[in-house]
């Protein structure tokens, strides 16, 4: 296999390259903030619409699909495009498409421009950290994948309380109106300080099937489904969950402190990713399933559910990080696809999360939801045990892409 067009060191800067990563962890902002903003306010969605609150929450399902069906098709097909070009590509389509969703006066066309929204994040997904690998030698891209991750614990910390608030204060559509007033200063900011790099251009084409099959991309996917499933759960209905403790009126609290405790996860994968993948990848599997357990025994109690949600934050937030570093580099030269078909996983386990959530919140109530997330987390730490010889090696990183020629 031919080392991965992520890892080549094409012009590589004299410096470490944090604006610009900074700005494709301001991509992956607006992508989340985009993607949840309507969650919080349905209401204001539904009376604007003139629809029922139930139907104005398809807006959210609307972007989920855009971004399943169109991040593998779409990575494919512009695979030889320049890395910019797609890039700022992605970033256009959050400008129109936001601002046809504050413009929009209808439900379809609300729908419509919430799907291609979708559609530009489900190739900024599969882009990001790609990219973001490609600006640094080899023994730095975990620590770079990590800068280009923070935008999400960011966004779930801040962003979604900070754009709830001013669609509440101002109205959803100023605050999707803000959303492309965003996108407008990073286009700027990609312009002056994002490196640019040519696609693939062999001429071979990677073929999906060759990269699903690639030994070790499997079970990292099924961790991927796996963790986020038992994620999104309680993530999806984590207001009925505080509930049982008397938290209701407390939820934006409770989500500060996750995402507050996520960010210090991102600066602890930075730190590991290098030298420790598997045993971090690991790690973070063990400390969510304790605390499941914990919830599941004493998340009734005020103090004992803010120590869990802590320990959860801090346990996600190398997720994505982790993942996509083993991902990208067992899948060698089909990195960009590998990466497309973790978007389809990940938005796939947000869309299982709330239908599985659903039906256990309506059958056993949100109790129950521990234990499931029990479940889910052990056979996600079973498939990563298992993948020691491809996808969660041991030791360094660097050694093992070296010696597999990735």
């Amino acid at each position: 296999m031919k080392p991965s067009i992520s890892t080549l060191p094409q012009a590589m800067p004299a410096q470490f390259p944090f604006s610009a990563l900074l700005a494709l962890a301001m991509t992956g902002f607006i992508c989340i903030v985009t993607e949840t903003l309507p969650a919080g306010l349905l209401p204001q969605f539904a009376q604007g619409l003139g629809v029922t609150p139930a139907m104005a929450g398809q807006v959210i399902t609307a972007y989920a699909a855009g971004s399943l069906l169109a991040a593998i098709p779409l990575t494919i097909a512009t695979r030889r495009w320049r890395r910019r070009r797609v890039l700022l590509l992605t970033i256009t389509g959050f400008l129109v498409f936001n601002s046809m969703t504050a413009l929009s006066s209808g439900l379809w066309m609300t729908l419509a421009a919430r799907f291609l929204a979708g559609v530009s994040a489900g190739l900024a997904w599969s882009l990001l950290a790609g990219y973001a690998r490609r600006m640094v030698p080899v023994h730095q891209q975990g620590r770079a994948m990590a800068i280009a991750m923070v935008g999400t614990p960011i966004a779930l910390s801040l962003g979604v309380p900070l754009g709830t608030w001013i669609g509440t204060a101002v109205g959803w559509r100023s605050a999707f109106g803000i959303m492309s007033a965003l996108t407008v200063l990073l286009i700027g900011w990609v312009l002056a300080s994002v490196p640019d790099y040519p696609g693939d251009a062999g001429s071979e084409p990677m073929r999906l099937h060759k990269v699903f099959t690639t030994p070790g991309v499997r079970p990292v996917l099924a961790t991927v489904v796996t963790w986020m499933l038992a994620h999104n759960i309680l993530y999806t209905y984590i207001a009925p969950f505080v509930a049982t403790a008397g938290l209701l009126a407390r939820v934006d609290t409770v989500l500060l402190v996750f995402g507050l405790a996520a960010l210090a996860g991102i600066w602890v994968a930075g730190r590991l990713v290098e030298r420790h993948l598997r045993a971090a990848v690991l790690a973070s599997l063990a400390l969510f399933a304790v605390v499941a357990l914990l919830f599941a025994w004493l998340g009734h109690l005020p103090a004992v559910l803010f120590a869990g949600v802590a320990l959860w934050g801090a346990s996600f937030g190398g997720a994505a990080t982790f993942l996509q570093t083993a991902l990208a580099d067992t899948a060698g030269s089909g990195a960009d696809v590998a990466l497309s078909m973790n978007v389809v996983a990940w938005n796939g386990a947000i869309a299982g999360g709330g239908v599985l959530g659903g039906l256990l919140l309506d059958r056993w109530g949100a109790p129950s939801f521990p234990w499931a997330l029990l479940l889910l987390l052990l056979a996600a730490f079973g498939i990563a045990w298992s993948a020691r010889s491809h996808g969660f090696r041991p030791g360094a990183r660097t050694a093992g892409t070296a010696a597999t020629g990735h």
